[in-house]
């Protein structure tokens, strides 16, 4: 199966949990979601003002978090896959990096997103709030990739200093 859509590079993708869709994430700066069934593009989701560099779902697909790149757009945006909307203007565009996420992660809860950047710093926020809960630096590096443990406990970051760390929450 060939997922044809994107009009640039795609630069992130993941499946949803009973894998019938996946979400992408290009330096189109688009969202598409797919229909793994029909091999369609499902869904398009616009408002990102740079590249796309990382997405996510949430375990029960309902919602999809997406991180924008090193340019203007440093923002986390979480959506909503039922209507194509970001789910809160004034709660869910996340802001607070100083330059571009390069990966996001959302909790196997759905209540926390861990994302990651160029500026060195990993930063966990609350999904209801909008609200950033936790700064964690020590990189000296920018951070490509952020996970969190199955029950939210801990992080692992690795980061262009060539180091891999542990978070323990």
């Amino acid at each position: 199966l060939k997922l044809e859509g994107h009009t640039g590079s795609v630069l992130s993708v993941v499946m949803s949990g009973d894998g019938k869709k996946i979400v992408s994430g290009s330096s189109d700066k688009t969202i598409r979601v797919w229909d793994l069934e029909t091999g369609k593009e499902s869904l398009k989701l616009e408002g990102h003002t740079d590249y796309v560099t990382s997405v996510a779902m949430s375990r029960d697909g309902k919602k999809i978090v997406s991180g924008s790149g090193d340019g203007s757009d440093k923002t986390i945006r979480v959506w909503d896959l039922e209507t194509g909307k970001i789910v809160s203007e004034e709660t869910l565009m996340l802001e607070g990096h100083t330059s571009g996420v390069r990966s996001v992660v959302m909790s196997e809860d759905g209540k926390k997103i861990v994302s990651g950047s160029s500026d060195k710093t990993i930063r966990v926020w609350d999904l209801e709030t909008g609200k950033e809960t936790l700064n964690l630096e020590g990189h000296t590096a920018g951070v490509n990739s952020v996970v969190m443990s199955g029950d939210g406990k801990t992080i692992v970051s690795g980061s262009d200093d060539k180091t891999i760390r542990v978070w323990d929450l």
